[in-house]
């Protein structure tokens, strides 16, 4: 008779364009959202998820990437999981926060809400 006990993963994520506070609550809503993914600890820059497939570590980076956050996964408890690409932009306040960029305003700042 097959087993269908499900194995706990621990990945830890690296997170870009964190810089707050309000950084950190806005990837644990982002994260927590995630069906499948259960939120361990998020600071500034990482984050620590419980997942019980690979797939719910991609859904969770995927969500970070559309919150306007680049994260890739760093490493599982329980094996490894290749990072996902990720693209850069966004911000905590939204991605729209207004920027000069060689003289041209309206260019999208690429940091975190307070960068």
């Amino acid at each position: 008779m097959a087993s269908t006990a499900q194995t706990i993963k621990t990945t830890t994520l690296a997170i870009d364009g964190m810089s707050c506070g309000h950084c950190v609550q806005a990837v644990t809503k982002a994260l927590s959202g995630v069906p499948g993914v259960t939120v361990k600890s998020v600071a500034v820059g990482s984050a620590e998820i419980e997942t019980v497939d690979g797939w719910a570590t991609g859904k969770a980076v995927a969500a970070l990437d559309e919150a306007g956050y680049p994260a890739k996964a760093m490493g599982e408890s329980t094996g490894s999981t290749a990072p996902m690409p990720a693209k850069g932009g966004g911000s905590c306040c939204g991605g729209a926060k207004a920027a000069t960029t060689n003289g041209q305003p309206g260019a999208k700042n690429s940091g975190g809400c307070c960068g």
